[in-house]
């Protein structure tokens, strides 16, 4: 860490760490393929800046997309910033280049897993670090989010 901080950002510590779910799944999927029944919803913005996609594809979907890796998918990678990804699009195989930053949504229905991601707000990008956390009054508590309902429940 190279900078001194004021105030913990929990907020920002979480969006980061859930975020590097999203990439050790794509990990594995992109060393291994997909196992059994698993697949991935991914929602991000079309519009961020570091998304690359198909001039066509950014004219149909101007602000975001939703993409399914199941079946009909190649050459994914998976880098430190970004994946990429060969689909399927009226017939012709096309690259997207995702910024990890550029998700707002991750799912595996099978696993009835799923995460949204909330920097962007009222459609406005918003850099992470941007994000200040609200401010709280003396005696006022905060909110407590349990993980147990992120869990998958074993019969």
């Amino acid at each position: 860490m190279t900078e001194f901080v004021t105030e913990i950002n929990y907020d920002k510590l979480i969006e980061k760490s859930l975020k590097q779910v999203v990439i050790e799944a794509l990990k594995i999927a992109e060393i291994q393929g997909l196992p059994g029944e698993n697949h991935f919803y991914i929602t991000f913005k079309t519009n961020h800046p570091q998304t690359k996609i198909p001039r066509d594809l950014k004219i149909q979907y101007p602000e975001s997309m939703t993409i399914v890796l199941q079946h009909q998918y190649s050459n994914l990678a998976v880098n430190q910033e970004t994946f990429s990804v060969d689909l399927s699009f009226g017939g012709r195989m096309q690259t997207l280049v995702i910024p990890f930053d550029a998700i707002t949504y991750f799912a595996d229905p099978y696993a009835k897993f799923g995460l949204s991601f909330s920097f962007y707000e009222n459609g406005d990008a918003h850099a992470l670090e941007d994000i200040q956390p609200e401010k709280r009054v003396a005696g006022e508590t905060a909110q407590i989010i349990s993980f147990d309902s992120f869990r998958k429940k074993h019969s």
